[in-house]
């Protein structure tokens, strides 16, 4: 997959902002004007939730793109029924003790792209450490605030 290609998503697990025109707009953007078409989201919150659902949305406006549900841990029932087939686990995940499971997957989903749109309104937490690794790994990093 390539990379320039690709987005991935962070943010707070609580979204206590209304952002959801906002991200429909910002994910419209990188599809028409950068050409991505691969995005990642994990499955942790509220704003990994409203990531997925606007993908899904977009995905009847530009049918060339591609969603994948992201999962930190081997996927269950539950996770089947919510995501069908929209699903990845990533190779090696399943030896990672379950305290660093998320982390891991996080560092996965940087690795494999060249952006990231992320929700982070506090200075703390693991959507902040990740939208400041994104930009370490020289991701171009949009806010949705």
């Amino acid at each position: 997959m390539d990379k320039s290609k690709t987005c991935c998503f962070f943010g707070h697990r609580e979204v206590t902002h209304n952002i959801r025109e906002k991200l429909k707009a910002t994910i419209e953007k990188l599809i028409t004007e950068d050409g991505v078409t691969d995005f990642y989201v994990g499955h942790q919150g509220q704003f990994d939730s409203m990531a997925y659902s606007v993908l899904k949305e977009l995905k009847a406006k530009f049918p060339h793109i591609r969603y994948t549900v992201v999962l930190a841990y081997m996927p269950d029932e539950r996770i089947k029924e919510l995501y069908g087939e929209d699903t990845l686990f990533p190779d090696g995940l399943e030896t990672v003790p379950k305290r660093f499971a998320i982390s891991k997957r996080n560092d996965w989903m940087i690795q494999q792209s060249g952006y990231a749109v992320c929700y982070v309104y506090k200075i703390t937490g693991g959507a902040a450490k990740f939208r400041e690794k994104a930009e370490s790994k020289g991701l171009r990093v949009i806010q949705v605030l």
